[in-house]
């Protein structure tokens, strides 16, 4: 109706300046001269009548006036014509563009009503819009997208919660059936129940951690709520001081190169992110391996460089390294009922929360390569 509305008002005021364009234009050409010599504005050359012969007379008015009102007469008869053409063709022109614009935006329809029998359960589903190339397909095009990443965030939705109900669940039965043996054993003694005891703080010790980490990667994905300055070499100097006592019992060597890198964010999810990277490079490494880290700042960038040696990781192992929950083959260092593969997920959720960019790519001889790119303050 809009459209339609305002093909026709647009019709209407155009018609309406082409004629006052042409009474403006015949308004102010030269005045109409009727000469004996001359030809008029017309082309008419007049003639004068020979004398009339004596006697009564009948005296006429000039024939200048009777052209002019001629003239007169002409214009008006035009302008009127004018005027209720373009009336008719006005009132004809809104049904035009009623057609017009009904055929226009048959595809917008159309994007409408699929979209509409699209819902959580059939994602998989495309608008798959055909047709010339315009502003309709690359809607199509863009709502197709959307729905592709709709699908893949549903999918790892689902996956996150079943596999986060599966290792909360884990523990609960482990400190359950403990319970319930010490209580099913009559001749339980003092050593048995103190030993069923440490077994639970063990327990309640790892889904304490699971729960943090869990905490961690939603409270990351959720946003930085305030930013301050940080520097991101501080941070790792406090970081790489705790697990010494790993790499000295298997004899890993720890080469560092720390540089201050400033940027801006949250100094806790930071130092939680080059933790996580840390103890990534120590536990999936190799007796007498190596790990180096590094921080830097590279133009308008601060950089962090984690490098270990360990098993050969393929290309095609990288992207699903970062999905929750996730393990890439046994921890080759530390224990490994502590590590639940969230350790990854949360790196690239601190990472995304401060628009940063993370590159993964596995080393030659084995081991990963991991620089996380921040932004430094103010780009």
């Amino acid at each position: 109706m809009r459209l339609a509305l305002i093909y026709s008002a647009v019709f209407v005021a155009m018609g309406t300046a082409v004629l006052v364009v042409i009474l403006v234009v015949e308004r102010a050409g030269p005045p109409i001269q009727v000469s004996t010599a001359t030809p008029n504005r017309h082309g008419t050359r007049i003639t004068p009548l020979p004398p009339a012969p004596p006697g009564p007379r009948l005296i006429l008015p000039p024939v200048g006036s009777y052209v002019v009102a001629q003239h007169t007469a002409d214009v008006a008869r035009l302008v009127l014509a004018s005027w209720i053409v373009l009336a008719v063709t006005a009132l004809v022109a809104f049904p035009i563009g009623w057609f017009a614009s009904g055929r226009m935006l048959r595809p917008l329809r159309e994007i409408t009503a699929r979209a509409r029998t699209i819902s959580a359960g059939n994602l998989h589903e495309r608008l798959a819009i055909d047709g010339p190339r315009d502003e309709f397909t690359e809607l199509g095009e863009t709502l197709d997208a959307l729905l592709g990443r709709l699908e893949s965030s549903f999918d790892a939705q689902r996956r996150f919660v079943a596999n986060a109900s599966h290792e909360l669940r884990t523990p609960l039965t482990v400190e359950r059936t403990l319970l319930q043996v010490a209580l099913a054993d009559p001749n339980a003694s003092a050593e048995t129940l103190r030993a069923t005891c440490e077994e639970l703080l063990v327990a309640g010790h790892d889904q304490e951690r699971l729960i943090e980490a869990l905490l961690t990667l939603a409270s990351s994905e959720r946003g930085l709520e305030q930013r301050e300055r940080a520097d991101i070499g501080a941070l790792a100097t406090r970081v790489i001081e705790r697990p010494r006592p790993e790499l000295e019992e298997h004899s890993i060597e720890l080469d560092t190169h720390i540089e201050a890198a400033i940027t801006e964010g949250d100094p806790a999810l930071i130092e939680r992110l080059i933790s996580n990277l840390v103890d990534n490079a120590v536990r999936h490494n190799v007796d007498g391996g190596r790990v180096e880290v590094s921080t830097r700042q590279q133009g308008d960038r601060a950089l962090l460089i984690v490098e270990n040696s360990g098993q050969l990781i393929s290309g095609d192992e990288i992207e699903t390294m970062f999905e929750p929950f996730r393990r890439l083959g046994p921890t080759r260092i530390g224990p490994d009922s502590s590590q639940h593969g969230l350790g990854l997920s949360i790196v690239r959720a601190i990472a995304e929360a401060h628009n940063a960019e993370v590159d993964a790519r596995p080393r030659a001889g084995g081991g990963l390569s991991m620089t996380i790119s921040f932004p430094a303050p103010g780009s």
